[in-house]
């Protein structure tokens, strides 16, 4: 075969540098849970202002606590997430298998809190958290039918979140934060080289050969009978793309809270979006493409012709965090019983597509990877009361409805399987003495049924099909659906120094 240079394409997952969690348990890329206590109510406790986790949720909450205070809690996320493939196929509508990925979300996993608040005298108390607000871990191995949209990915995170509140009178406080906000991710995803040489093959005049009836000498054009044919002669295979990157981002929340009377409060909070570059490397690797090519008339094996066409460079793509704004009331209805409710706008619409660059390596330019989200506004409704049953133990409960981002299964992202979700909560908080106490939650999050029809609008011959520019990615489209359920384990300690 005569290839004018060969390129195989890997779509490098945009989401990659950003932002799933283990089939997040919140509504895009947030991770669920950054409050035990909180999780005991399915996150309807924001004005309830009970420990120093308000700092995520309302910093003004923290004229509320005495002395100094400290949170130290942690989350296992237990996932339960199964896909079935519906008829997955490469940029050349050929089916990429039936394999559905096996077990790709782990087992657990498991994020920390610290929070910590100090009253400095009647008007002012500051305090400072520790949380990790996305997060990701899926990986779906080398043969499943959606390989060349995602291996893996494994994201982490951290946030910083310094705070201020200031009590004005006994009826207003308002509370302030900056955010330093750390990201660091890695993914794998496999290359179509197969469908990348024969697409190259195609435009260079295609290949002859003893291809014909009776073995006569023909000239194929065709794609997918090139495929065919480079398939029977053991030419082509999969090769890997391994990226990493990381970065610092940086951004701010207010709160307000009003005390109508010492039975009920309403507050209001606003979260910043966080705009980070995330710097690092992509590193491809074509061990498995067997065979020879033809390139500038020189034949070498088609793993050195691709390793040459895409070598290993930088690489960095731009993400903003969506900011977030929050409504919620605290009502202690009678000694024993307080009702709360929490509503919470996430702008999602700021994410629409998503560009990952590399750089150019010896004179060899790899087009961006353009990954689209078409991503919409959405809301998260919650209701949750305490119940205090004895001078020991006070119980907790929740329910919650958070819808996704995705305005259809054509946005559906193999990392991002996101769909609309119901939380049922449980939590109870048991004191130990005067200066401590322990809260545990349970919470399950039933996701609704979903379909994924994600199709790549590039093509392994590295150019758009629509508009033929350079660009970076596997063609194709990954079909099937994706029934998942999660479990939401939490335990914190609280102590009052």
């Amino acid at each position: 075969m005569k290839l004018k240079h060969l390129s195989l394409s890997v779509m490098i997952m945009g989401t990659a540098f950003g932002l799933a969690s283990t089939q997040a348990a919140a509504s895009g890329y947030q991770f669920g849970s950054q409050s035990v206590s909180g999780q005991g109510t399915a996150h309807a406790n924001g004005a309830e202002a009970n420990d120093p986790s308000t700092i995520f949720t309302n910093p003004a909450g923290l004229s509320r606590l005495e002395g100094t205070q400290m949170v130290l809690g942690a989350t296992l996320v237990v996932p339960d997430s199964k896909y079935t493939d519906n008829g997955s196929t490469n940029v050349l509508g050929q089916s990429t298998g039936t394999g559905n990925g096996g077990t790709f979300a782990p087992k657990a996993v498991a994020a920390p809190t610290f929070y910590l608040s100090h009253k400095i005298n009647d008007k002012i108390t500051a305090g400072i958290g520790m949380f990790v607000p996305y997060g990701a871990k899926l990986d779906y191995g080398f043969d499943w039918a959606g390989r060349y949209a995602l291996k893996s990915v494994n994201l982490q995170s951290l946030n910083i979140n310094p705070s201020i509140a200031f009590k004005l009178d006994d009826h207003h406080s308002f509370g302030f934060g900056v955010s330093a906000q750390y990201m660091d991710a890695t993914l794998e995803q496999m290359a179509d080289a197969t469908s990348g040489l024969a697409l190259k093959a195609a435009n260079a005049g295609g290949i002859t050969g003893p291809f014909g009836p009776g073995g006569a000498t023909v000239t194929l054009t065709n794609p997918s009978q090139i495929a065919a044919v480079m398939r029977a002669g053991g030419v082509g295979g999969d090769g890997l793309a391994h990226v990493e990157g990381n970065d610092w981002g940086f951004g701010w929340n207010i709160g307000y809270m009003y005390q109508l009377n010492e039975n009920t409060r309403f507050g209001l909070a606003y979260r910043s979006s966080i705009k980070q570059s995330l710097q690092g490397s992509s590193t491809w690797t074509f061990n498995n493409v067997q065979g020879n090519v033809t390139v500038g008339g020189i034949t070498l094996p088609a793993a050195v012709a691709a390793k040459l066409a895409h070598p290993n460079a930088s690489a960095s793509v731009d993400v903003t965090t969506p900011e977030t704004v929050s409504a919620n009331f605290f009502h202690q209805l009678n000694p024993k019983v307080a009702l709360m409710g929490d509503v919470t706008w996430v702008r999602n619409s700021q994410l629409q597509q998503l560009d990952i660059k590399q750089s150019t390596v010896n004179g060899v330019a790899q087009g961006d990877l353009v990954l689209h989200q078409n991503w919409k506004d959405t809301w998260r409704v919650s209701f949750g009361s305490n119940y205090q049953l004895n001078d020991a133990w006070m119980l907790r409960g929740g329910v919650a409805w958070e819808q996704a981002p995705l305005q259809s299964d054509n946005d559906r992202h193999p990392a991002i399987p996101d769909s609309d979700r119901l939380w049922l909560s449980f939590g109870a908080n048991y004191k130990i003495n005067k200066q401590s106490s322990i809260d545990l939650a349970y919470s399950f999050i039933d996701f609704k049924n979903a379909n994924v029809n994600y199709t790549d609008a590039c093509s392994p011959a590295g150019v758009s099909p629509t508009t033929g520019a350079a660009c970076t990615g596997n063609g194709g489209t990954v079909k099937g659906s994706y029934k998942t359920y999660l479990q939401l384990i939490g335990v914190q300690y609280n102590y009052r120094f």
